[in-house]
């Protein structure tokens, strides 16, 4: 019996870690355009309605908390959240620069995935699909390893 808590106190530190390893995402533009740059790393920029869109809170629990993606991301790419919630108030400066940026990629639904490449040229645009983060990278990619 003591052995079976051991087993499930370990199963339940491990599970608590890999949330302690999510991707790292940034909220600034333009400071993620220039770590895409000095990185030679593509931006993926994520259009998000966080708190209340229903497909964006599927792609981030089905895809961007999985340890895959996790640790793809964080060789590969380079995160950055565009956030537009409803239930929290964003700061001022991020809330404008949100809502330029969505204007200039032209959101019209969320989740919408819009990748550059090191250079902030534009290289794909995606959304939500099933099937969890190994389809999702390889439909990414496509993009990417062009």
């Amino acid at each position: 019996m003591k052995r079976f808590f051991v087993l499930i106190s370990l199963a339940l530190l491990s599970i608590g870690s890999l949330r302690a390893a999510d991707a790292t995402w940034l909220t600034n533009y333009d400071q993620a355009l220039k770590q895409a740059a000095a990185e030679k790393k593509p931006l993926l920029i994520d259009f998000t309605g966080s708190d209340w869109c229903g497909w964006c809170i599927r792609l981030d629990k089905e895809v961007f908390s999985q340890p895959e993606f996790v640790s793809y991301a964080k060789e590969n790419l380079v995160l950055l959240k565009l956030d537009f919630p409803r239930k929290k108030e964003l700061p001022a400066e991020e809330k404008a620069q949100n809502s330029k940026l969505a204007k200039q990629y032209q959101i019209r639904g969320y989740p919408t995935i819009i990748v550059l490449d090191s250079k902030g040229q534009q290289i794909g645009q995606m959304g939500y699909q099933k099937g969890g983060a190994g389809p999702w990278i390889a439909s990414l990619e496509k993009f990417t390893k062009q």
